[in-house]
């Protein structure tokens, strides 16, 4: 695979997703500019490995960090995004100046720079907005109902704008909810390395609702592999849904903690959010034709790696 880049950048490289796509190109041989305003030890890369990482420190919005990060490279993989879909509606002005606009900026300098291709990281869970069917396909009705997921839906069809102008290609994997090693355990977001934070520190778990909302939950090395399958091969579409394809609802997911654990947990239930759908699960059936790809890890042994890489991590 290697030999078919030159330099690929990763936006957002010091990310939980970033980091494991970083280990996985690395993986694959490839050479990686890794870009983010700061960039700590990639735990996930052997000393070997090291040596095909580029380390770039700089600011998205400053349009000579990012010709620093894009100049020379063939394909660029953004993830950057400074909101999340529980606070973006707070404001979506800003939302829009900084991640919108953001991005935009970024298209032109590809352009500019001579980019053959940019994977954008979409939202599976916002973007849709309420689901109509059980499983979501990639021709579901979007109607996002925050403004995280109304940027993301927008930042598409800029890409798609920029293809049919410009010539410069694209993919998008609208992401389902990732989780796995590094994911932070005090956030907004990711509910599975929060609850294991909490484990950790045997501290009760809070729970909006009665525990009935279902998701898609995927293994982040899953999510890495898919982003390096997008990176390299011509398919018919250019959005994929990224998810396990099945649903799991929180007190599963606190029943499998149990058992992995081996702790007693209490969990607190709290009145439910109105931004939180009841079920949300993705249909994955183009991504498996299209990029070959499927999701490998199962839940309770992701789960397991998770909570082993928790007990050991230096924070």
């Amino acid at each position: 695979m290697s030999s078919q880049y030159s330099d690929i950048c990763v936006l957002g490289a010091g990310g939980f997703l970033g980091s494991h796509l970083v280990a996985e190109l690395a993986h694959c041989g490839c050479r990686v500019r890794a870009f983010d305003r700061h960039l700590p030890k990639n735990p996930l890369l052997t000393e070997a490995q090291r040596s095909q990482i580029n380390n770039i420190e700089g600011d998205f919005f400053n349009p000579r960090d990012l010709d620093r990060a894009l100049n020379g490279c063939s394909v660029c993989f953004h993830l950057i995004s400074t909101t999340l879909p529980q606070t973006s509606n707070v404001s979506p002005a800003q939302d829009v100046r900084q991640n919108l606009a953001g991005t935009l900026d970024m298209l032109d300098k590809a352009k500019e720079l001579g980019v053959k291709k940019i994977v954008f990281s979409s939202s599976g869970g916002t973007v849709y907005g309420v689901p109509q069917t059980q499983l979501i396909s990639e021709d579901h009705p979007s109607d996002p109902i925050c403004s995280y997921g109304v940027v993301k839906l927008a930042t598409e069809k800029y890409l798609l704008l920029y293809r049919e102008l410009y010539g410069l290609d694209y993919t998008i994997l609208r992401i389902a909810n990732p989780y796995g090693p590094l994911q932070k355990t005090h956030a907004l977001q990711g509910i599975i390395g929060v609850f294991l934070g909490k484990i950790l520190q045997d501290e009760a778990l809070t729970v909006w609702g009665d525990g009935s909302v279902v998701r898609d939950y995927l293994y982040v090395g899953d999510v890495a592999r898919a982003f390096v399958a997008a990176m390299g091969l011509e398919t018919e579409h250019r959005v994929f849904n990224i998810g396990s394809g099945t649903g799991i609802s929180i007190n599963e997911i606190i029943t499998s903690l149990c058992q992995v654990t081996g702790k007693t947990i209490t969990a607190r239930y709290k009145k439910g959010r109105t931004f939180d759908v009841p079920y949300s699960v993705l249909d994955i059936s183009r991504a498996k034709q299209e990029l070959g790809w499927e999701p490998q890890m199962p839940f309770e042994e992701g789960i397991k790696k998770t909570w082993d890489w928790l007990q050991t991590a230096n924070f």
